[in-house]
């Protein structure tokens, strides 16, 4: 039955005007027709391209390259923000020399878990609130749900419903991607190699990389990028670009060692593939958790047993 029968029960009818021209009921839209882009080009024009089908219903967004253009700048000057602050702090405290090189300011950082991870950490944070603000004040829309955030759906065949199949996953591709590593073998100067020579330090990224990473990572690769990426290029593009993006996001880290970039892209493009197989951005979040928390927990064992595991020499008789 819809609103057009004649129904008593129907409110928008109206006895004295005709049928046809009482007023449509609101319908309630879904999250691909929230209206409100920043650039009324991309709210006018969702799919630029006719020859690209139409992304699938777990990928339609409200959101179009005028908001990333904004969430773009927001990240780079936010970040400039935090880092400025931090390092104002020390300098204040007289712990950094205002004088410091770029050099002598990396190695400050470097030693100093508070300042790498914790500004990592407030950086993190604020590109959500800008998130959670921009696509629930302005867009109207479910912070979760539009960025893919749903439970895994037991009639999808596509991809398993289980999520400890997404953690296994994770812990296997890990051990493929150190074999690799450890093959190709990062420049001696590469950040990361800097971050693990500190103890304290290197357990602070760990714990970085488990508890907070994945999450964020996946929320903005796989849940808030790749579905615009999908919608403007086609499925297929959207998944190869956003995994190279997120390789790339990680060569700094890993001193442009293209061989270890280049299986980090790899990595980016597994866990698109399963975020779009699996209809949720939950099942890449897995499957990036089991990823990280391999590597974490064979990284603290190296360096427990650096620290322990050298027995003491015998005694002298």
């Amino acid at each position: 039955m819809t609103f057009s029968d004649d129904n008593s029960q129907n409110p928008f009818a109206n006895p004295e005007i005709p049928q046809q021209l009482a007023p449509a009921p609101p319908l309630t839209p879904t999250i691909s027709e929230i209206p409100g882009d920043p650039f009324t080009y991309g709210a006018d024009h969702p799919q630029p391209y006719h020859s690209i089908p139409p992304p699938p219903a777990d990928l339609q967004i409200p959101w179009s390259w005028g908001h990333l253009l904004c969430f773009g700048l927001f990240g780079f000057l936010s970040l400039v923000f935090v880092q400025l602050g931090f390092t104002a702090y020390y300098i204040a405290t007289k712990s950094l020399s205002p004088h410091a090189t770029s050099q002598q300011m990396q190695q400050f950082a470097i030693s100093k878990p508070v300042f790498a991870i914790g500004s990592m950490v407030l950086w993190y944070a604020l590109l959500f609130i800008f998130l959670y603000f921009t696509l629930t004040l302005f867009y109207r829309s479910p912070f979760w749900l539009s960025l893919g955030w749903r439970k895994l759906d037991p009639r999808n065949t596509k991809a398993p419903n289980r999520p400890w199949l997404y953690l296994a996953l994770g812990c296997a591709l890990s051990i493929v991607v150190m074999i690799v590593t450890a093959l190709a073998k990062a420049p001696e100067h590469a950040p990361i190699q800097d971050i693990l020579k500190n103890r304290t330090m290197a357990l602070a990224f760990m714990g970085m990389a488990v508890l907070v990473a994945p999450l964020v990572e996946e929320t903005i690769f796989r849940g808030y990028l790749f579905p615009l990426l999908a919608k403007w290029f086609g499925l297929a593009p959207g998944i190869v670009v956003t995994g190279v993006l997120f390789g790339l996001m990680h060569g700094y880290q890993l001193g442009w060692a293209w061989a270890i970039v280049g299986a980090l892209i790899g990595v980016g493009i597994v866990f698109t593939v399963v975020r779009a197989r699996a209809e949720s951005t939950l099942a890449s979040f897995l499957m990036h958790l089991g990823y990280n928390s391999t590597i974490a927990v064979l990284a603290t064992i190296g360096i427990l047993l650096a620290k322990y595991g050298k027995l003491p020499p015998p005694p002298h008789h």
